[in-house]
């Protein structure tokens, strides 16, 4: 057993008890929790093992795979276009990379990407993993290949390509790629420890992920040109490759950022601080992060098949997922394995989790949902 690190106001010690009880019964291997509330840190807590095979234990500055979670980095760097004035969400993706427009995807709005309404939900072309770690590849074949269902008209979970896209606009807009443009103008600016291309040097911090137990359920089993096959197991992403060189230097800004609850509370904090940085630069005004809220999709998922209200770039509160993230002025989402960040604007608090034994569920964990009702129980 290993002692919870790190520091909680007292009126949080709940969170540091059940972190506790988790590495105490093998619920979690190695993990970290953190709370900025009133621009205050007032949980960073971590603790237990970071690498199963060294016995490494997991330290103050251990970063691991976030998994989609990263999304949420991704867009707060296409808001920070926005708030800019370089990019409009009501836009034409093509107005900014003439070259998506083929295929009939001249109507996709910038805001349909952010919804996850697009209609391009993933690759129609067999991709590889060596394919979608080079991000000008991947971008291209996107903008080659026609919708699979009208822009706007439903959500689709854009699992792995979700970062592809916004990095394509990204380029367009400011000649530089999604993780250069996200580590010098969001995570620089917000202090964090946060990375979507990981840097060789950060290797040793790396806390590999531990695959979550099979669930038997067979791919195959399924229609090859369905929107879900076609999304989700193209390319299948085997877990021992997010501790692959090719994977974490890769820019994906859907699937492999690397942090910590640290970096990413940091981080998302902006959200739920009205735009300010932990520093208190403002990063995006007000109004900006108002459009998050605005609903570009409310019911089944096309990919995930659960029920959903997307914002721009977040889930929104609805019944079912996580039934202790209340209604209001609140946005999150979740990596697959565990990983969660909650914005709640109402109670100018963000929450997150990140850890490295994985859940088998996209959304919905048990454990997840244990901290995140802990967290609120403890305010």
């Amino acid at each position: 057993m290993t002692s919870v690190e790190g520091f909680a106001d007292p009126s949080f010690g709940g969170l540091r008890e059940l972190l506790q009880r988790n590495l105490d019964d093998g619920t979690d291997t190695g993990a970290s929790v953190c709370v900025v509330r009133e621009g205050e840190t007032v949980v960073d807590l971590w603790g237990g093992v970071a690498d199963v095979d060294t016995g490494a234990r997991w330290v103050k500055d251990t970063v691991v795979n976030t998994y989609s979670l990263t999304k949420t980095m991704t867009t707060l760097a296409a808001l920070v276009l926005v708030d800019r004035g370089l990019l409009d969400l009501d836009a034409p993706v093509a107005r900014y990379w003439p070259e998506f427009a083929a295929n009939g995807k001249d109507g996709v709005l910038v805001r349909h990407v952010l919804g996850h309404t697009s209609g391009v939900s993933g690759w129609q072309q067999p991709v590889t993993i060596t394919d979608i770690c080079d991000d000008v590849r991947a971008e291209d074949l996107l903008a080659q290949q026609a919708p699979w269902w009208e822009a706007g008209t439903a959500s689709g979970y854009h699992a792995t390509n979700f970062g592809h896209l916004v990095g394509g606009i990204t380029r367009r807009v400011t000649g530089r790629s999604l993780g250069d443009f996200f580590a010098t103008d969001v995570a620089g600016v917000c202090g964090a420890d946060y990375f979507i291309g990981t840097p060789a040097d950060v290797d040793p911090r790396v806390a590999p992920l531990i695959a979550p137990p099979p669930t038997g359920f067979d791919y195959a089993s399924l229609p090859p040109d369905s929107v879900f096959v076609k999304t989700m197991a193209n390319p299948v992403i085997p877990v021992p490759e997010t501790s692959s060189r090719l994977w974490r230097g890769a820019e994906i800004g859907g699937a492999n950022g690397h942090g910590n609850a640290r970096s990413v509370a940091l981080v998302q904090s902006v959200v739920s601080h009205g735009g300010r940085t932990p520093s208190g630069e403002q990063l995006l005004r007000p109004e900006t992060v108002e459009r998050i809220f605005d609903v570009q999709a409310d019911g089944v998922d096309q990919v995930l098949g659960a029920s959903l209200r997307f914002g721009l770039g977040y889930a929104l509160p609805a019944p079912g997922i996580h039934p202790s993230v209340p209604d209001g002025r609140v946005c999150w989402w979740a990596g697959y394995g565990g990983s969660i960040v909650v914005n709640d604007l109402d109670r100018r608090m963000t929450f997150a989790y990140v850890m490295n034994r994985m859940t088998p569920q996209l959304l919905g964990a048990p454990r997840t949902e244990e901290y995140v009702a802990q967290a609120y129980a403890n305010l």
